[in-house]
């Protein structure tokens, strides 16, 4: 095996122990990233490469290597999310709105990781403005999942919108990536890819410099390779800002020690509410092998009732379009972006705008500002925000009663093939987040960990939802289901 595929085989703890150790270079393991970003460009994972910033961030984590000065990131190549604002780099969320723009400024989570020696290798593929469970949206086409169903070349979904997040961990042209959540953008690409997903608490880390979706509902966090490498990553993303009046002054604890903790003590709840009909057996008989390891290593397993789940779904589809629709009004071709010519300032918005946005965005803007007119705001938004609230206090109920995390499987379905739910129907495809949008509503921290593969071998995925600020406990958990299922990697084709 050649050096070059050797090094991207690493996980990002091992890449770190290699580098501590001088096994290779900081310079040395970038490379091997670079030339793996390029050969895998059929994926359409990455919209923007940045080798030259990689190889002069490298070459400084290797100076300050050699001066014993290492930092907790030093040398690892990541790959970024185009939502996350990057000096000078292609900053468009995936939208022709934004075209041609690259901020003056860094979103406060990238600047925390190369604060901490982070190389960053590229800007990431993601769904329009992060709308879309499959990657589907985006400006500049879809993300092919490296997975493929047994006996078939059919290109699959990696899910959204982080899918070029997910892809490229699954693909291993990166040894982590930038993504975040708003109803699930996290935790179902990892699941479709076969990777570990978490998203925090609303609140862990800032969203000062990330495109704005729904403010009350977007959340940053890792994707990674395993449960270790989330804990590592997540340990520099988090931080409290003044930046950002949401983002919560507690401490940051070291989550990577929480991994490989025994569980045995822990109470677990399974929510009767997440039985759907019509969900696939192998969906249902992962989470049964859930319950098992995680009561085979010790934890007590309980019955628990989330009533207002059924709820969950219809109320985000009102409150994230809402803000949607607030927070997309700053994109009318004036001062950056796209700008269309128009005969005076409302057509120049409107020229702008209808050529700007795709579909999906258009079809979300045009919902938000229906149930935020007047009129329809009492009989939508206000009713959907009060079912939100009755769905926080459901988790709290069933914390209070003792249990520590609850266990759900992370989506309804493995990845399906690229074309096979846009388009038809988008209630279809919203159905996808039937399993994760209750987290973003309640603000909890959710994981996804893969648990097993799908009868036609595509990776499957389960959930921990945790109480508020207790990632610990979820990466306890998330390491035990790990360990016993065992790690999942696609096999190489691009």
């Amino acid at each position: 095996m050649s050096l070059v595929t050797d090094l991207t085989a690493l996980t990002l703890a091992e890449a770190r122990a290699g580098l501590k150790a001088g096994d290779f270079t900081a310079v040395e393991l970038t490379e091997a990233y670079v030339a793996a970003v390029e050969a895998a460009r059929g994926l359409n994972a990455y919209i923007v490469e940045t080798p030259e910033k990689a190889r002069a961030m490298a070459k400084a984590s290797d100076e300050r290597i050699a001066r014993g000065e290492a930092r907790p990131l030093e040398g690892i190549p990541l790959g970024i999310k185009d939502l996350f604002a990057t000096e000078g780099v292609h900053t468009q969320a995936c939208s022709h709105v934004l075209d041609g723009f690259k901020p003056p400024y860094e979103s406060t989570v990238t600047a925390n990781l190369w604060a901490d020696g982070a190389v960053m290798l590229g800007k990431l593929n993601m769904d329009e403005f992060a709308m879309g469970s499959s990657n589907e949206t985006s400006y500049y086409g879809p993300v092919t999942n490296p997975w493929r169903r047994q006996g078939s070349n059919a290109s699959l979904v990696p899910g959204g919108s982080s899918g070029g997040s997910a892809a490229a961990v699954a693909a291993r042209i990166c040894l982590g990536a930038t993504a975040t959540d708003t109803g699930g953008s996290i935790r179902q690409p990892a699941a479709f890819t076969g990777t570990v997903g978490i998203k925090p608490t609303y609140g862990r880390c800032s969203r000062w410099g990330i495109v704005a979706f729904a403010s009350s509902l977007d959340q940053a966090g890792p994707i990674a390779r395993d449960v270790r490498d989330a804990a590592i990553l997540l340990k520099s993303m988090a931080s409290v800002d003044p930046k950002d009046t949401t983002s919560v002054d507690l401490p940051v604890p070291d989550y990577e020690a929480a991994v490989g903790r025994s569980v045995k003590g822990l109470t677990i709840g399974i929510p009767r509410e997440y039985r759907l009909d019509g969900m696939p057996a192998e969906v249902d008989a992962l989470w049964q092998t859930g319950i098992e390891i995680l009561k085979d290593a010790g934890a007590t397993i309980v019955d628990i009732s989330l009533p207002h789940t059924k709820y969950a779904l219809p109320a985000y589809y009102i409150v994230a379009p809402a803000e949607a629709s607030s927070n997309l009004a700053r994109y009318d071709g004036v001062r950056y972006g796209l700008r269309e010519k128009g005969d005076d300032i409302v057509d120049l918005y409107e020229k702008s705008r209808a050529a700007g946005f795709g579909d999906e965005v258009k079809r979300r803007i045009l919902i938000g500002t229906y149930v935020l007119s007047a009129g329809y705001y009492d009989a939508y938004y206000l009713r959907a925000q009060k079912v939100r609230t009755l769905i926080k206090r459901d988790f709290e109920t069933a914390y209070a009663s003792g249990v520590d995390a609850v266990l759900t499987p992370a989506t309804p379905s493995a990845a399906f093939a690229i074309g096979e739910k846009a388009g038809a129907d988008p209630v279809e495809m919203y159905l996808n987040d039937v399993f994760t949008v209750t987290v973003n509503m309640a603000g909890l921290p959710g994981l996804a960990v893969p648990a097993g593969l799908s009868a036609e071998g595509l990776p499957l995925g389960l959930q921990l939802i945790g109480r508020p600020f207790d990632e610990e406990t979820l990466f306890t958990l998330g390491g035990a289901i790990e360990q016993a299922a065992g790690r999942f990697s696609a096999d190489k084709w691009w």
